[in-house]
């Protein structure tokens, strides 16, 4: 199966081997997104600070695809330490409302010291 990767304005870069998105199969398909620049520089932050940066990532790579958080169905969070999970619940919800998508949480699986928050997402392409 044949897919397109997703680029565009504002679409932070990385120097690791992955894309930022890719459409296939009627998605799209957002590699984790953590709080970093344009250029793929880490920016540390509070948990909230790297969380809205996260976010705000994910929400240029799904216009890059002509999508927003509406079409979002799958929501991966990795969450650097359990301390952080009511902050994390609480903010989710400036960004989703219900229906909720679907979500998984992981929790202490973040290099240490380096990253708060990253997460990743599908959404459904409708156009």
């Amino acid at each position: 199966m044949a897919f397109e990767v997703i680029r565009g304005p504002g679409v932070p870069e990385s120097a690791l081997p992955f894309s930022p998105a890719v459409r296939a199969g009627g998605f799209v398909f957002v590699s984790g997104q953590a709080s970093v620049d344009e250029s793929g520089n880490i920016i540390t932050d509070t948990f909230e600070g790297e969380l809205r940066r996260s976010f705000e990532n994910v929400q240029k790579v799904l216009a890059a695809a002509g999508l927003d958080l509406s079409d979002v169905v799958r929501v991966t969070g990795y969450v650097a330490e359990k301390k952080y999970l009511s902050e994390y619940n609480r903010l989710y919800k400036d960004y989703f409302t219900p229906p909720f998508p679907a979500r998984s949480t992981l929790t202490d699986c973040l290099p240490e010291g380096v990253l708060k928050f990253e997460l990743d997402v599908i959404a459904l392409d409708r156009t």
